[in-house]
């Protein structure tokens, strides 16, 4: 290691003081946690660090600018001593004694016992400050805004064939919301930075519309097909006939099969919610009630004399308890 005095960038007679604040500058600015993987601050910072263990322990110092110790803490011998032994052999014999006289004669201890050791409140103040330092700087930071939520109520068949309605925000912004084909109850349709502003010059947020489909008076869904109750008549149910059946898409004509009775169903192929997405288009069911319509004498008096080849027991099989 360097000579600890040249790492802090500071003199041999400086304070304790001079060599806290010197370490303080420089461990914030090669801290690693504010350089992430560069090497070299990494190194810089262990440097400093351990210059500063040395120098703010008092004895440490001393020892360091008497030539005891080496920058790493390790014990050495003085210049022109023999047999390779370490300082403190050294000075343990008469030699050293009067080296060491010497030394402390020309004042060659100038500055030692002022390093001090760091308490607790000192090394708050310092990493406080630094992760204090890292708070501003993420707070400058572009950031997105935040996503904000809506509710907006479409009607059944804005839901299934698709349709674009206005959307009135709090803030009095208006957006015009496009409701895909097939959406669905609960669906959330996202538009991209609609949401709350960003910061710094960070993105919009998004607004997240969840949609509710109201009912309709006609059609049900099931998945991807479209339900119906179709009114037939009388003579349409008995005879058969071609009929007009309403869809989401408009009529269409389908045909209902002679001696159809209440809950014969037809079904429209695709004609039912469109294809979307992985979606294939549904089908469209329409389930038949024959409706008598109003009184009719002369159906009433057909009815008196109507003698059925085979009569049917409309109830058979719904005895109690069968």
């Amino acid at each position: 290691m360097d000579d600890p005095y040249k790492t802090l960038g500071v003199s041999r007679g400086a304070s304790a003081e001079d060599i806290r604040k010197a370490y303080r500058k420089l461990a914030k600015q090669h801290h690693p946690d504010l350089n992430p993987g560069n090497a070299e601050a990494e190194a810089k910072f262990k440097a400093v660090s351990a210059a500063n263990e040395l120098l703010s322990d008092p004895e440490k110092r001393a020892r360091f600018d008497r030539g005891e110790i080496d920058a790493q803490g390790q014990e050495r011998a003085p210049h022109g001593a023999q047999g390779g032994g370490s300082y403190r052999d050294y000075a343990e014999g008469a030699s050293g004694r009067h080296y060491s006289r010497r030394w402390q004669s020309a004042g060659a201890g100038a500055g030692a016992g002022g390093g001090g050791n760091w308490s607790e409140e000192d090394l708050s103040d310092l990493f406080g400050s630094m992760f204090e330092e890292e708070r501003q700087a993420r707070s400058t930071r572009p950031r997105r805004g935040r996503d904000e939520h809506y509710t907006l109520a479409v009607e059944f068949l804005d839901a299934v064939i698709g349709a674009t309605r206005r959307l009135t925000l709090p803030d009095g912004r208006v957006l015009d919301v496009k409701i895909p084909p097939g959406t669905s109850e609960g669906q959330v349709l996202r538009l991209r930075g609609q949401g709350g502003a960003g910061a710094n010059g960070g993105a919009a947020g998004d607004a997240l519309i969840e949609i509710h489909v109201a009912a309709h008076r006609l059609f049900r869904r099931e998945g991807q097909d479209i339900l119906l109750d179709l009114p037939v008549s009388v003579p349409e149910a008995v005879l058969g006939a071609q009929i007009e059946v309403p869809t989401p898409q408009g009529l269409v004509r389908a045909r209902v099969p002679q001696h159809s009775d209440t809950g014969t169903k037809l079904r429209l192929r695709g004609r039912g919610v469109p294809a979307h997405g992985q979606h294939a288009a549904g089908d469209h069911y329409a389930t038949l009630r024959v409706v008598i319509g109003p009184p009719d004498a002369a159906l009433e008096d057909f009815l008196r004399n109507w003698k059925p080849e085979r009569p049917a027991d409309p109830r058979r099989g719904m005895e109690a308890g069968s």
